[in-house]
C-alpha cells in the first residue's frame, strides 16, 4: 500500500500527465495533419524538429526550455509581463516539458491514422456538397479517431515517465514537480528507503503498462486502411 505521501505523488504524476496532453493534443494533430496531407517547402525541417526530442538527450530539451521560459528568457518574461506568472519551480512547467518530449510519439501516431484514410472519400463528400468543415468533420476525424486515441495513451504513458527535461527545466521540488520519477530518484538517495522505492516503481510500472495495453488495443482495432 502506498502512503499518503506517495499517493500524492501519484496524483501529481497524472495531473502533469493529464495536462500535458491536453496542451500537446491540438499541436500534435494540426502537425500530423500538415506532415499527412500537405507537400511544402520545408517540410523534411519541420517533419525533423517534430522528432527531434526523440533524439535528443532530454537534459538537452530541458536546457533549451530553461534558456527560453527562465526570468532572462523571451518566454519567461513575455509570461512575467502579460500574466504575472512563471513556468520556473511549477508542476504547469512539469507538464509542458513532458508534452514536448511526449509529441513526437504523438504526432507519429495521428499521422499514420490519418495516411490510412483513403482520400477519395472526402473527394467524395466534397463532390456530394458537403464544405471542407464538414467533410473533415464527418469523414477524416472520426476514422482518425483511433489512432488519436492512441496517441493520447502513448503521449499520456510517455508523460508519466517523464524525468531528464523535468528535473532539469523545473527542478525537484516536494509536492509541485517531484512526479513519480522524480520521486524514485530521490529515494534512492535515502539510506534505507528501499520498500518507498519499490512502492512507487510498481506504481509506476502499473501505471505506465495498463497506458500501453490500452494504446495497443487501440491500435489493432483501428490499424485498416479505409478503402473505396
Amino acid at each position: 500500500m502506498l502512503s499518503p505521501a506517495e499517493w500524492a505523488i501519484v496524483g501529481l504524476s497524472l495531473k502533469v500527465a493529464a495536462a500535458a496532453i491536453v496542451l500537446t493534443l491540438p499541436i500534435a494533430f494540426a502537425l500530423a495533419w500538415l506532415l499527412a496531407r500537405k507537400r511544402f517547402y520545408g517540410r523534411m525541417l519541420l517533419d525533423t524538429l517534430v522528432h527531434l526530442p526523440l533524439v535528443l538527450p532530454p537534459v538537452v530539451t530541458g536546457w533549451l526550455l530553461l534558456l527560453f521560459f527562465g526570468a532572462g528568457g523571451w518566454g519567461g518574461r513575455t509570461l512575467q509581463a502579460l500574466f504575472g506568472t512563471t513556468l520556473m519551480f511549477r508542476w504547469t512547467g512539469a507538464a509542458l516539458a513532458a508534452g514536448i518530449m511526449a509529441l513526437p510519439l504523438m504526432v507519429r501516431a495521428i499521422r499514420l491514422s490519418l495516411e490510412a484514410i483513403d482520400t477519395r472519400l472526402e473527394t467524395a463528400a466534397r463532390t456530394l456538397g458537403a464544405s471542407p468543415l464538414r467533410a473533415f468533420a464527418s469523414i477524416t476525424l472520426p476514422l482518425a479517431l483511433p489512432g488519436i486515441a492512441a496517441a493520447v495513451v502513448l503521449g499520456f504513458a510517455r508523460s508519466l515517465g517523464e524525468f531528464g527535461a523535468t528535473i532539469t527545466f523545473v527542478s525537484n521540488v516536494p509536492d509541485e514537480t517531484r512526479t513519480l520519477p522524480l520521486a524514485i530518484y530521490t529515494a534512492l538517495q535515502v539510506p534505507g528507503a528501499e520498500a518507498s522505492v519499490t512502492r512507487l516503481a510498481i506504481a509506476s510500472v502499473v501505471l505506465s503498462l495498463a497506458a500501453l495495453l490500452v494504446s495497443e488495443w487501440l491500435v489493432r482495432k483501428g490499424g485498416r486502411s479505409y478503402v473505396l
